[in-house]
């Protein structure tokens, strides 16, 4: 493998007024899947910075945090008066009170803005070099598609997208109908041609037809994005046309829902399109599997650092959700997609009645350091996991392997010590905010293939998959009154996750916009849509913990002042979104 270096001083400079203060362009070095000599050379180093700057995209305090904190599904409080307030950045974007100054608004707004001027760069660079060179010509394909990918992010948080195809140009600013025809015609310039042989970290044919399909499905939103939703039968058709030509290849739902966010998901056949972090390591991350989970587990023991964060969890509102869906029975014997019981503590320790932190140095099993796996899904009540000793290390066993205890409460018990309990009331208060409260999230595996799970990790980031595909085309079938078919495309989807029989979700008997959207919220979870389905399905107005604003114009972000700010010496190039 070999580090490609790009000169970040492409002359982008016309492009600046919408990077932010991005303007020190330095020279980076991108550990990528993407090597080649000569001609190859130029098509991987022009590619590289587009593709490896994703990660930053997608991170946690990124775009991943905006869509999720924003949405009924995660909530982010000041954890015990000493974590995570970050000067209110989460706690606004959750309340929608956010401004233009907001952090977390403005940090993805730069990255992305960064990364779609990466992309044009790209797009110039392999314009001369694509005539009678098969590869630089499907190179820049992909960067009309990471283009529109990336305009596409730009367009639902913001309702702008920024019309440009070579760095000496100044962008053309577009919204509604101008800017979903843009998307549209840059899609559909390369649909036909892309390959679809690239693997899963590249856009490929499938992947192009995923986001026309979405477009498609978002159309009635982007068009106004403060009234009602204008769903046309054509966008609906075309929806349709896209979802049906993917669902036709050579792709399959995955029958362990969880096994799509493990170490080796490179190979599920259920993905589209991923971030490939297979031995990238200089770049990687594992912020959408530690982010939420408690920082007094060790999820991998054979690292003691690694840790969770106590960040977000659940809102009592979304698990809900869950609940109300299944009644009596439990959502984690209802739904493989809930819950993945990987930590199987024996029997006869399950009991912790007059068990404390206090008496407990003899409550605990043996397991193999490298067999240890946290549970998958939606984590509830009292976890297990290793201990560590007043000087830092594992606890082990006579025979070497690691003792796994129920975990300790360290960061907000105190002198009372006790264990850690995720109750699901979790809120701004100051009860609500301790480090323990709320569900956690722990969807993706905490990778045991690369060095320090936490800091890096081999699973790929998933962003396009069949689940996906699925519940496009059911809405779109829904929303054209093609019931019969939206039923059975979810029941499809339901019964899927048929790797442990008896959790497997049971055909529904019915379908309609409420219990589509429920669905949604069970298969995407933790996937950063949540946001997106909320606006579409009309929910983004209601009220949940901590949030009671109701105003329409906080479905888009507000344009962050610096950047309406650095282009201020061309009047009306960037103008502020309604009610900020």
């Amino acid at each position: 493998m070999k580090n490609i270096k790009f000169n970040k001083t492409f002359p982008i400079f016309a492009f600046l007024l919408v990077l932010l203060s991005c303007t020190d362009l330095e020279e980076e070095v991108l550990d990528e899947s993407l090597t080649g000599t000569g001609q190859a050379e130029t098509v991987s180093g022009s590619i590289a910075p587009a593709y490896g700057y994703l990660r930053n995209v997608w991170l946690h305090t990124r775009n991943f945090g905006l869509q999720e904190i924003a949405s009924d599904e995660a909530i982010l409080p000041y954890r015990g008066g000493s974590d995570w307030f970050d000067g209110g950045k989460f706690i606004a974007v959750h309340q929608h009170l956010m401004t233009p100054g907001n952090a977390l608004v403005g940090d993805t707004w730069t990255d992305l803005t960064l990364n779609l001027s990466r992309a044009v760069a790209a797009e110039e660079r392999l314009k001369p070099e694509a005539a009678g060179n098969a590869e630089a010509q499907q190179a820049l394909y992909e960067m009309v598609a990471m283009k529109a990918y990336l305009n596409l992010l730009i367009l639902d948080s913001w309702g702008i997208v920024f019309k440009k195809s070579s760095a000496s140009q100044l962008s053309v600013v577009l919204k509604g109908q101008d800017a979903i025809d843009y998307i549209e015609s840059e899609l559909l310039s390369v649909v036909n041609v892309i390959g679809n042989d690239k693997g899963r970290g590249r856009f490929s044919r499938d992947a192009v037809k995923a986001l026309l399909a979405r477009l498609y499905l978002n159309a009635a939103v982007y068009r106004n994005p403060y009234g009602t939703p204008d769903f046309r039968p054509a966008d609906m058709q075309k929806v349709i046309q896209y979802t049906n030509e993917i669902i036709a290849g050579p792709y399959s739902l995955s029958p362990e829902y969880f096994a799509l966010f493990n170490d080796n998901n490179n190979t599920n056949p259920e993905v589209i399109f991923s971030l490939d972090q297979r031995g990238v390591l200089q770049t990687e991350h594992s912020r959408w599997a530690y982010w939420s989970i408690s920082g007094d587990l060790v999820p991998r023991p054979e690292w003691p650092n690694s840790r969770g964060t106590d960040a977000a969890a659940l809102t009592p509102d979304f698990y809900q959700t869950w609940v109300d869906a299944y009644g009596n029975v439990d959502p984690a014997v209802a739904d493989a997609r809930f819950f993945q019981e990987n930590t199987i503590v024996p029997e006869s320790l399950k009991d912790l009645t007059g068990v404390t932190p206090a008496n407990d140095a003899e409550h605990y099993f043996c397991v193999n350091a490298l067999d240890f796996q946290i549970n998958r899904g939606i984590l509830r009540g009292k976890i297990w996991g290793p201990r560590k000793d007043a000087a830092g290390n594992i606890l082990k066993c006579a025979d070497g392997k690691v003792r796994i205890y129920p975990v300790i409460n360290a960061r907000t018990s105190g002198a009372s010590r006790a264990y850690v309990d995720h109750v699901k009331q979790v809120d701004f208060t100051d009860q609500g905010s301790l480090h323990n409260t709320g569900h956690r999230f722990s969807k993706y595996q905490f990778s045991k293939t690369s060095p320090d799970c936490c800091s890096y990790s081999s699973v790929d980031i998933v962003l396009i998959r069949l689940g996906e595909i699925y519940l496009m085309r059911a809405e779109a079938k829904l929303r054209s009154g093609d019931n019969a078919g939206a039923l059975a495309d979810i029941n499809t989807l339901r019964t899927s996750r048929n790797a442990r029989p008896a959790q497997t979700p049971a055909p529904l008997t019915s379908i309609n916009l409420d219990i589509l959207f429920r669905e949604a919220g069970f298969e995407l979870y933790w996937e950063g849509f949540r946001r997106n389905y909320q606006i579409r399905f009309g929910k983004y107005e209601s009220t949940w913990t901590g949030k009671t604003d109701n105003d329409v114009n906080k479905r888009l972000f507000p344009i962050p002042q610096k950047a309406i700010d650095g282009a201020s010496n061309l009047p009306g190039f960037l103008s502020q979104n309604p009610g900020y």
